[in-house]
């Protein structure tokens, strides 16, 4: 299927948190357990309106749906949207910094369409584009392979607490071009 690629607007953010949510629900079976998808929903996983502000969050279009989602920014934050706290907007120097790539979830209905492949490479883009030559980001365990297939490395896994007594496993990725 056809499908265009534009920076989000703001006035995307409900069809962005039901795409997330309906990506995280289906893609992550077997990585992760429902009770940890739902609570990562509620801040590791969702919408970061900084990214949105800052203009280097995408979406991919098809048929007038958003099927696709993905960034990268110049901040501190490596993961999480507007609600997770322990954010750092403070911008990065792409002579010392990696540029993050974040937030990426892809419509169950349209996975290996090439949509995910698109936004990555358009991110990556127009992170060099600014000067950076070093990218990170933070996976979760069923986007490993996707990643690892287009040059990222892993480091070591990293759990991250979703709630007490709740944890949830990230693989911390990077790529040098």
């Amino acid at each position: 299927m056809p499908f265009s690629i534009r920076k989000a607007t703001i006035d995307d953010r409900g069809e962005l948190e039901s795409l997330i949510a309906r990506s995280a629900r289906a893609l992550t079976l077997g990585a992760y357990t429902p009770r940890q998808v739902e609570t990562a929903l509620r801040g590791a996983f969702g919408v970061d309106s900084q990214l949105i502000s800052d203009g280097t969050y995408l979406v991919a279009e098809a048929e007038g749906s958003i099927v696709g989602c993905g960034g990268w920014s110049r901040r501190h934050t490596l993961f999480g949207g507007d609600a997770r706290a322990h954010r750092d907007s403070a911008e990065l120097n792409p002579a010392r910094d990696a540029a993050k790539i974040r937030a990426f979830f892809i419509d169950p209905a349209h996975v290996r369409e090439g949509i995910g492949t698109a936004l990555l490479e358009r991110c990556e883009a127009e992170a060099r584009g600014c000067g950076f030559t070093r990218f990170e980001l933070m996976a979760m365990l069923s986007g490993v392979d996707f990643y690892r297939a287009r040059g990222y490395a892993p480091g070591a896994a990293v759990l991250y607490e979703l709630e007490p007594g709740l944890t949830i496993e990230f693989l911390p990725m990077n790529k040098v071009v």
